[in-house]
């Protein structure tokens, strides 16, 4: 665990990602797409890009990680900017046998650094992702601290992702739906369990055990399941006993200690 909490000695929340952190094996991954994504978006459309998640953390592992991209549009996105951005995952995935999956997320500038999304998307951008691309959006948003506010807008909706993972869950009819879903729910469950306890705790962290491991300081009689989570979200399960444990047990349990401690979140149009 990092001593130092993933705080800046002002006391914000650290950056976490650095392009010098990538990887030697994932950095023709990471030159391509920003080559790639340069050419598919050109300038009267993209602001800026950015790479989040383990590759720029430095803890991707090689045909196990995904990369994971996130794209600012100066308008939000069209139908065009979305097949232009599922033309480069499925590009970038068959290219690299490093990575197992690409996800691009797509906003408009506007939205990122808006009033609404100045603690969950701004957050998010501020501090969770890497500059690839283009002018940093994160120089017109605040210094973040662990506070409860940033708690509620980063997981105060965990309550309206049950119904979704239900269905799912009860239309799954192969082991890689299973599989597909345990992964995001998992993950889902452990940053929103450590984004419960993230303002007592004081400090930040995106590794998953970390994550549960800072969370059963304070609930440990859910520390099993918890481990089971940050399992599942590295290695993901198509079991339907632990989809059932993780949706119908742990994470509606956590919804609703979620909502009492930090209330729901500000709801979006």
């Amino acid at each position: 665990m990092n001593d130092d909490r993933g705080m800046n000695p002002d006391g914000t929340i650290r950056r976490e990602g650095s392009l010098s952190r990538v990887p030697a094996a994932f950095a023709p991954v990471v030159a391509a797409a920003r080559a790639r994504i340069a050419e598919a978006f050109d300038g009267a459309r993209l602001h800026s890009a950015y790479i989040y998640g383990s590759i720029p953390r430095g803890t991707a592992v090689p045909g196990v990680s995904d990369l994971d991209l996130l794209l600012a549009l100066r308008t939000g996105p069209t139908e065009a900017d979305e097949a232009a951005a599922r033309a480069v995952e499925a590009g970038l995935d068959a290219s690299f046998g490093q990575i197992d999956g690409v996800g691009i997320l797509l906003f408009g500038a506007d939205t990122l650094t808006s009033e609404l999304e100045r603690n969950d998307l701004g957050f998010f951008l501020a501090c969770l992702c890497t500059p690839l691309l283009g002018e940093d959006l994160a120089v017109q948003l605040p210094r973040y601290r662990p506070t409860p506010l940033l708690a509620r807008e980063t997981n105060g909706d965990l309550h309206l992702s049950l119904p979704r993972w239900r269905r799912r869950a009860a239309e799954a009819a192969t082991d890689s739906e299973r599989r597909n879903l345990s992964r995001g729910a998992a993950r889902r469950i452990v940053r929103s369990g450590f984004t419960l306890v993230m303002p007592q705790w004081g400090g930040w962290t995106s590794d998953l055990m970390e994550s549960a491991e800072v969370f059963a300081r304070y609930y440990p009689e859910r520390i099993e399941q918890m481990w089971v989570a940050a399992r599942t979200g590295r290695t993901p399960s198509a079991d339907p006993a632990v989809l059932a444990m993780l949706i119908d047990d742990l994470a509606s349990w956590l919804a609703a200690e979620y909502l009492a401690v930090h209330g729901e979140k500000a709801p979006r149009p």
